[in-house]
């Protein structure tokens, strides 16, 4: 039976992840950390917003195409059904020359 292995790796665990918070006080500082952290999360909310603005915006757009295409189904049995009464008021008026 064949394994598979992760996409990335090992998530990390508990010893590894203290050398990852050593590593990263001794790159960035105690004091830079919170504001790393924060402007993270603030760039992780905009994303969020700007792809459910897409998603809306083609949302629209196919509903725009369904309305366009009812519309469209709309008009030809307008345009049916008075095709079909000039038909009879002609026929009508035929009969009153005759």
């Amino acid at each position: 039976m064949p394994t598979t292995l992760p996409l990335f790796g090992a998530i990390p665990g508990g010893p590894e992840m203290l050398i990852i918070l050593l590593v990263l006080v001794l790159l960035f500082g105690a004091n830079k950390i919170p504001k790393l952290a924060r402007s993270t999360g603030q760039a992780m909310g905009e994303f969020k917003k700007g792809r459910e603005q897409v998603e809306d915006e083609l949302q629209e757009m196919q509903d725009g195409e369904r309305d366009d295409e009812d519309e469209i189904a709309a008009d030809s049995t307008i345009d049916a059904d008075s095709t079909g009464d000039t038909d009879n008021a002609a026929l009508e008026t035929d009969a009153e020359k005759n």
